[in-house]
């Protein structure tokens, strides 16, 4: 192995790791040989971690030193590749750019370079007193000398502040990556963005649409039904105007509009709630959910980081020195951090649903390892400890199934008291109607456990009040041994006099006309289970979900259930399934079971997937389908079916069917289609949905919409693929829609240049943003359109090649190309005519000038275009060999 020098500062990868390194002296190296492997080397050579580390610093150099004798220009002369050396340095000046903190986006933020000393290429980023807050410096750790510099108004870097902290600022990207050490950093929770960098988007107006036409001829008889559905909304600063409604037209019932639901609402960040004006559902974790007109705030969980959504228990210990800390849940590392000596805490653990207990190993510096395992299984009114969460909702009672509309009101507050016990009640108040829970969840080692009890109270005016309570105990947990993860299982019992508000209110509805028969159904008892076996490796899953109901005003049980068994043999998957559901055309219980196989029909990405079912029911129906899917396009923006299915049995004589269904995703709406036809009918649809946003920088469609969203503009990159959704590609006009963003978080918005017109060049690629609640949001790719990529063929005077490698700047001094092999310029052009100059080295003799004359025009658009016969002459000399200007073809 011949010796090569490392020299540059960046990232050096080896392995699959990856280590970040800083300029240093310059040494020695393998060239096959990462400076990280150099290090392991000399770790296993009995070297010390610290000369180890000392190493990696030694190793590398401010400037790359690259070896000119792999360059062999041959006659085209010896080139100067010294401006190679330097990095991307930044002129100073100000500049907006991303911040990253730690490789975390913070937002984006002004940076201020400045020129460090006489040496020009030693421009630093400047930070003050109030980038150091942003970027969650705890300034109570920064010695008294950096305090002082920090008032004394220079250009302070941040090395000058905290030891062994960087700020490196990337011109091509426009971002400024800061690395401060954890022990200087103040204590956030992961995915912490700060409120006061939220963006609550621009003023706009957005439509989201459905439509559908459906059109049927069965035994003779022709059927057509149209339906339409929409979500208007208008934003005006953190205020939201939502309406939603549908049209439908029948050939039976005519036109008819039907207006489902209308309210504002913004978010109010001090307090991590929501207000909602209008028409709304409560919250239905402690009471039942039921619709409202009024007014609600409530809490709002999405404003909280990702890593404190949910429950999660706080771990807490002990370390005896400087110790590493691993949290496993199921034999899976899901936390690892280090902490110094005393006591700690982690309270910002990820929701893992009802994953199991959680193991937690400290290994202190010496070697030694401790173990303690913290109980984690929780109930769906669990919080974590110190967390409180409330609605409350006043208004007009609303449902479409009853003609009164009673004043209502609604409170709930929950509270994480400790890891073990969350606290939970509530009230509802309404005309007649009265009702109070309380109860608690609790997280034990055999599982999590709630309990509450309601107390409802109703009065009628032609019937006896009622008067009761119900009682609901819940419970979860993951058994380990078993991989049994029983995520939920229910039972509440009510007795004969408790009414829920929906309940109590449809009474009253009842009552007040007078209509005699009164309520049917009110519910007794009710059992829930849902559980999911994972069986040994290459056993398959299992999967369990049912419930069972009884009345105390009628007799009979009301169960229904579906359970189900899914493997794979390779690449065949299958799996059984058997159910009990209610057929609403019978008006009676059926149980059905079903075999499925699924099989690819080739070995792509993309390649079609066929699918096989066989079902039998209660009936004495047999039914068999088959069906192929599959998609097409680069973006899989075209997806298909084929599918065809015979059903024999009781009722049946051995009917058979046919169908086919496409949907195309285009950059302004999908659409989709399905035909079909059995032996007594005939089945059409067509439809198309979408969204269209209207704001202050133009019209933009899209074919998803979501509740947040985020208006791209990337002038002339009409094509670009975005890669937050498939089939999303920037529209002619420069716009795209990219939806269902997540709210207060953040959200990285990338665009893929791929496909775009030759010389379009964007200055970043990826951008974040943190969207409030039903916001629409801008992010701007700058563009530069360079011109068309032309090849020009050219040589010098004396008819010998230009140096590999020269560089090729234009009459404003300007860099648009470089010389390729072969005497080939590769130049960006956007005048037809103008002057070119090839430099490859200091002084008149390393350069030249080429004069042309083309019809950029004519240059085939995204495609490269060659030019031949350009001669390329001395500085301060005409045209060379006395040849007429004319108009080169571009070919």
């Amino acid at each position: 192995m011949q010796p090569v020098e490392v020299a540059r500062a960046g990232t050096c990868k080896h392995s699959g790791f990856a280590i970040m390194y800083k300029p240093s002296h310059r040494r020695s190296f393998p060239s096959d040989l990462c400076p990280i492997s150099a290090v392991v080397l000399m770790l296993f050579a009995g070297a010390s971690a610290h000369a180890a580390t000392q190493e990696i610093e030694d190793t590398l150099v401010a400037e790359v030193q690259f070896n000119d004798a792999f360059l062999q220009p041959g006659s085209g002369g010896k080139i100067d590749i010294s401006r190679f050396s330097k990095g991307n340095i930044a002129a100073p000046g100000q500049y907006r750019a991303g911040l990253f903190v730690n490789e975390i986006w913070l937002g984006r933020t002004e940076v201020t370079m400045r020129q460090i000393g006489n040496d020009k290429a030693n421009v630093q980023p400047c930070v003050d007193r109030a980038q150091l807050e942003r970027m969650g410096v705890d300034l109570t750790k920064l010695s008294p000398q950096a305090l002082e510099k920090l008032g004394s108004g220079e250009c302070v870097t941040m090395p000058q502040l905290v030891p062994d902290a960087t700020a490196s600022y990337d011109n091509g990207e426009l971002r400024l990556d800061v690395s401060v050490p954890q022990a200087y950093m103040m204590r956030n929770a992961r995915g912490y963005v700060e409120s006061k960098f939220w963006d609550e988007g621009v003023n706009a107006a957005k439509l989201q649409y459905n439509a559908n036409v459906y059109h049927s001829d069965n035994l003779g008889q022709s059927y057509t039904q149209s339906y339409a559905g929409i979500t208007a909304g208008v934003n005006v600063g953190p205020w939201r105007l939502t309406h939603m409604g549908s049209y439908t037209h029948s050939d039976a019932t005519g036109s008819q509009y039907q207006a489902m639901q209308t309210n504002v609402k913004r978010a109010i960040a001090p307090i991590n709630s929501q207000l909602t004006l209008g028409d709304g559902f409560t919250d239905g974790t402690l009471f039942d959910s039921v619709g409202y007109r009024g007014v609600q705030i409530a809490s709002d969980d999405r404003m909280y980081p990702e890593s404190l959504r949910g429950y999660a228990p706080t771990v807490r210990g002990i370390a005896s020195t400087n110790a590493r800390v691993q949290i496993r849940q199921n034999g899976n590392i899901i936390y690892e951090t280090t902490v110094q000596p005393g006591a700690f805490e982690i309270n910002d653990l990820y929701a893992t649903g009802y994953g199991g207990d959680l193991e937690v190993t400290v290994t202190e510096a010496n070697g030694s390892v401790h173990v303690s395992k913290v109980p984690y299984a929780a109930a769906v009114t669990s919080l974590r400890p110190g967390v409180t969460r409330y609605s409350m909702t006043a208004g007009q009672y609303r449902s479409t199934g009853a003609h009164i509309r009673p004043f209502m009101f609604q409170g709930t507050v929950q509270h994480g008291f400790s890891n073990m016990v969350t606290g939970y009640g509530g009230a509802v108040l309404s005309e007649n109607y009265v009702a109070a829970m309380g109860g608690a969840s609790l997280n034990t080692n055999w599982g999590a456990i709630g309990l509450d009890v309601t107390q409802a109270r109703t009065q009628l005016q032609n019937q006896a009040d009622r008067s009761g309570q119900s009682y609901r105990l819940t419970y979860s947990k993951m058994v380990a041994p078993t991989s049994t993860n029983l995520t939920l299982a229910a039972y509440r019992y009510s007795t004969s006099g408790y009414l829920g508000l929906s309940n109590a209110m449809a009474l009253r509805d009842l009552d007040e006309r007078a209509i005699p028969q009164g309520m049917t159904g009110i519910q007794r008892g009710r059992l829930q289970v849902t559980m999911n076996q994972a069986l040994p490796q290459g056993w398959g899953n299992f999967y369990l979900m049912g419930s069972t109901q009884d009345y105390w005003n009628r007799s009979g049980r009301d169960t229904q259930f579906s359970v189900g068994y899914s493997n794979y043999y390779k690449r065949i998957s299958y799996g059984v399934t058997a159910a009990r559901e209610f057929n609403l055309n019978e008006n009676k219980w059926v149980n059905r079971v079903m075999l499925t196989v699924g099989i690819p029909l080739g070995k792509t990405a993309r390649a079609p997937i066929s699918v096989t079912s066989v079902q039998h029911d209660s009936n004495g129906t047999l039914s068999l389908r088959e069906s192929v899917s599959g998609a097409l396009g680069d973006d899989s923006s075209l997806t298909y079916g084929l599918n065809a299915s015979r059903i024999s049995g009781r009722g049946n004589s051995n009917n058979t069917s046919a169908g086919a269904n496409v949907a195309y995703t285009t950059p302004f709406t999908m659409l989709n289609g399905s035909v079909s036809k059995g032996n007594n009918y005939t089945q059409a649809s067509a439809g198309l949905s979408g969204g269209i946003v209207a704001y202050a920088g133009g019209v933009a469609f899209s074919p998803v919409m979501g509740e947040t969203m985020v208006i791209v503009e990337a002038k002339d990159a009409g094509g670009a693929r975005l890669a937050n959704g498939a089939g999303l590609r920037v529209d002619p006009w420069g716009h795209a829609v990219v939806a269902n963003v997540i709210p207060f978080s953040r959200n990285m918005i990338e665009i893929d240049p791929k496909g775009l017109a030759s010389g379009i060049e964007f200055k970043s690629t990826t951008q974040y943003v943190a969207p409030t609640a039903g916001a629409v949001s801008v992010v701007k790719f700058d563009t530069e359109d360079k011109g068309p990529q032309i090849v020009i063929r050219s040589k010098r005077a004396d008819g010998k090649p230009l140096p590999f490698g020269a560089t090729v700047l234009d009459a404003s001094g300007k860099e648009v190309g470089v010389v390729a092999q072969g005497s080939k310029i590769l130049a960006s052009l956007k005048e037809n005519n103008g002057e070119l100059i090839v430099k490859w080295g200091d002084g008149p003799a390393s350069s030249c000038r080429l004069a042309y004359h083309l019809d950029l025009s004519r240059a085939p658009k995204g495609e490269t275009s060659t030019v031949d016969g350009l001669p390329c002459t001395p500085q301060g000399i005409g045209t060379a060999m006395g040849e007429p200007q004319r108009t080169r073809p571009v070919l």
